[in-house]
């Protein structure tokens, strides 16, 4: 019998095609399991449960192979742990097609090394253009993360205390900002500049 489990990836647009495709394979909704938090995290419920319900001679299907683990070591180990037990995982739309219930087809083996080593690679081309684009937009004095909600003028006025040596308690006094705001928003202090006078007096 088949399961079939799908997992948000970027988009609701992107889980609602995955369920689309595994019912089109004939498995019941009922049957369908399903994470709507990203692969990232580790507490993916769908994915524990999809394993629970399947019994030797069952069939996990995927639309994807990368829907079922963060690494290729999370995905490899996975399919063995599940072969084990007797049971298959299938995909449906990566360009080579997995079945690893027949444990006889060498080139199927072959695959699913394959395919889970080009998710996994994708992944970190994927965290390496947002870092470099988190980077970029730093260059060009871009806030990265959330909006601050910090009043730029009292903000202004805690980075004149601090650079005239007033305490970060003695600031959060007499602007009202937290603590945490503070240490989360102030600028750093100018680069001090280093002579042999102020080398002497160091």
């Amino acid at each position: 019998m088949d399961i079939g489990y799908a997992r948000v990836s970027t988009a609701k647009q992107d889980l609602d095609r995955q369920i689309d495709a595994l019912r089109g394979e004939g498995i019941p909704a009922k049957r369908i399991y399903v994470d709507k938090k990203s692969g990232s995290t580790t507490n993916r419920p769908g994915l524990h449960q999809a394993l629970d319900q399947a019994r030797d001679g069952d069939v996990i299907v995927v639309h994807t192979l990368d829907r079922l683990g963060r690494t290729v070591r999370d995905t490899l180990n996975l399919i063995h742990d599940l072969a084990e037990r007797g049971v298959g995982v299938r995909n449906l739309a990566d360009p080579i097609r997995v079945n690893s219930a027949n444990p006889d087809d060498h080139m199927s083996q072959l695959a699913v090394v394959m395919l889970a080593l080009f998710g996994q690679m994708e992944r970190t081309y994927a965290i390496e253009r947002a870092a470099h684009a988190r980077a970029v937009a730093a260059s060009k004095g871009k806030r990265i993360g959330r909006p601050s909600v910090v009043d730029p003028t009292k903000l202004g006025y805690a980075t004149h205390l601090r650079d005239e040596g007033h305490s970060i308690s003695e600031i959060v006094k007499k602007t009202g900002i937290t603590r945490s705001s503070l240490y989360r928003h102030l600028p750093p202090r100018p680069p001090r500049t280093l002579t042999a006078e102020t080398q002497q007096n160091i």
